[in-house]
C-alpha cells in the first residue's frame, strides 16, 4: 500500500489550500481514512476523518474551516480542503488509511503517506 500526498505549500493568513492523497494498492482493511498533522515539537494530531458510510469528524481547531472528502467515483483519492488558514495551521500534513476503532488516534491507522508541508504566514 502506498499513499502520496500533494497540494501543500506556503500561503498567507486567510488563504486556502487543497490537499490530495492518492492511495495505491489498498485492499480495504479498516473502515476510515484520515488527515493528521504534526507541527515541530508537537505530537501528531488528527485533523479529520471519514468512514466508509461517509461520516466525517473534525478536530475543534479546524471545524468550519477544513473539509475532508473522497472522490465518489474513486475511493483511492482523499482530499482536505483548507480555508481561512491561520499561522497555527503550519505543520506537516499526513493522510492515513486502514483505520479502525475511534479513528481518532494515529495508532489506529495501518498506512501512512510521507507528508506534505503547509506553511501559513501572518
Amino acid at each position: 500500500v502506498y499513499l502520496a500526498e500533494s497540494g501543500g505549500g506556503s500561503v498567507q493568513t486567510g488563504g486556502s489550500l487543497r490537499l490530495s492523497c492518492g492511495i495505491y494498492g489498498y485492499t480495504g482493511t479498516g473502515y476510515c481514512m484520515g488527515w493528521f498533522r504534526q507541527a515541530p515539537d508537537k505530537e501528531r494530531e488528527v485533523i479529520a476523518h471519514i468512514d466508509d458510510s461517509g461520516y466525517t469528524r473534525y478536530a475543534d481547531s479546524v471545524k468550519g474551516r477544513f473539509t475532508i472528502s473522497q472522490d465518489n467515483a474513486n475511493y483511492s483519492l482523499l482530499y482536505l480542503q483548507m480555508n481561512s488558514l491561520k499561522p497555527e495551521d503550519t505543520a506537516l500534513y499526513y493522510c492515513a488509511a486502514g483505520g479502525w476503532g475511534s479513528c481518532l488516534q494515529s495508532t489506529e491507522y495501518n498506512h501512512w503517506g510521507q507528508g506534505t508541508q503547509v506553511t501559513v504566514s501572518s
